[in-house]
C-alpha cells in the first residue's frame, strides 16, 4: 500500500466514533508506518479525528518502545520540537499526544513528564529556570488536557513537582477552556482547598469541549468547578 492510500485510509479510520475498533485496525499496520498519518491527522480540521489521533499515539508508540525504544523517544523528541519557536510550527496536538503516550509507557514518563510540566510554568531566576511557558491560549488548553490526562497515574509524582501551584495562574485566565481545564486539573490531583479560593469559578459558565473515553462532551467551568469541590482535599 502506498503511502497516500495508506495515510488516506488512516483518516477515515480516525473519523470514526468507535475508539475500541479504530485501535483494534491500527493494529494490524506497522507502527512506523502509521506515525506519518498520525502525525498529519493532528492538524486536521476535523476535531474527533484529532483527539482520536491522540489516543492513537498512545497506543502506536508505547508497542514501538516495546520493539525499538529510541524510535519512541524520536516521536517525543519530535513533539518537543514542534513546541520550540525555532521550528517554525505551531505545535498543534504535541502536548495531548505526549501525554497519552506516557500515560501508557512508564520509562517514557520518567523520560519526558518534566518536560510536559515545563510547558506550564514559568522561567524562574536566571539560574534556575525550569519553565518553557506558552503564551497561545489553544496551546496553553493542550498542556492543561495532557496534565489532566496524567494526573490520575501520576498524581502523586505532579504534586511533588509543585504543578498545583503553577495550575493557579490558569484560573485567571481570559481563555475559558484555559480556566476550565486548570480547574479539571486541580480538581483531579484533589486541590479542592485552592479552588475554594476562587468562589467566582463556581459560577463560570464559559462553556468548553472535554475529550475523555474517547468521546467529546460539552462541559462548563462551573460545572468543572462544583464537580472538583466535591472531592474531599
Amino acid at each position: 500500500m502506498g503511502r497516500r492510500e495508506l495515510k488516506k485510509n488512516i483518516l477515515l479510520l480516525l473519523a470514526e466514533s468507535s475508539l475500541a475498533r479504530i485501535l483494534d485496525e491500527i493494529a494490524g499496520y506497522s507502527e512506523k508506518d502509521v506515525l506519518g498519518p498520525l502525525f498529519s491527522a493532528l492538524c486536521s480540521i476535523d476535531e474527533q479525528i484529532r483527539w482520536h489521533a491522540v489516543s492513537a499515539f498512545g497506543y502506536v508508540v508505547p508497542r514501538l518502545a516495546g520493539r525499538d525504544r529510541e524510535a519512541a523517544r524520536v516521536v517525543m523528541r519530535r513533539f518537543l520540537w514542534s513546541l520550540n519557536d525555532e521550528s517554525g510550527g505551531i505545535g498543534w496536538g504535541a502536548p495531548e499526544a505526549m501525554a497519552e503516550i506516557m500515560l501508557h509507557d512508564e520509562q517514557l514518563a520518567g523520560e519526558y513528564l518534566h518536560m510536559l510540566i515545563s510547558y506550564i510554568r514559568q522561567d524562574g531566576p536566571e539560574l534556575f529556570q525550569d519553565g518553557n511557558f506558552i503564551e497561545l491560549p489553544q496551546l496553553q488548553q493542550g498542556v492543561l488536557w495532557g496534565v489532566g490526562r496524567l494526573c490520575p497515574t501520576y498524581r502523586h509524582i505532579l504534586l511533588e513537582l509543585g504543578v498545583a501551584a503553577d495550575l493557579r495562574l490558569y484560573l485567571l485566565s481570559t481563555d475559558g477552556a484555559v480556566r476550565g481545564l486548570a480547574v479539571w486539573c486541580l480538581g483531579l490531583l484533589g486541590q479542592t482547598s485552592i479552588l475554594s479560593a476562587y468562589p467566582h469559578l463556581a459560577e463560570d459558565q464559559h462553556g468548553l469541549r472535554l475529550y475523555q473515553d474517547g468521546k467529546l462532551k460539552d462541559v462548563t467551568v462551573a460545572g468543572l468547578a462544583r464537580e472538583a469541590l466535591l472531592v474531599i482535599d
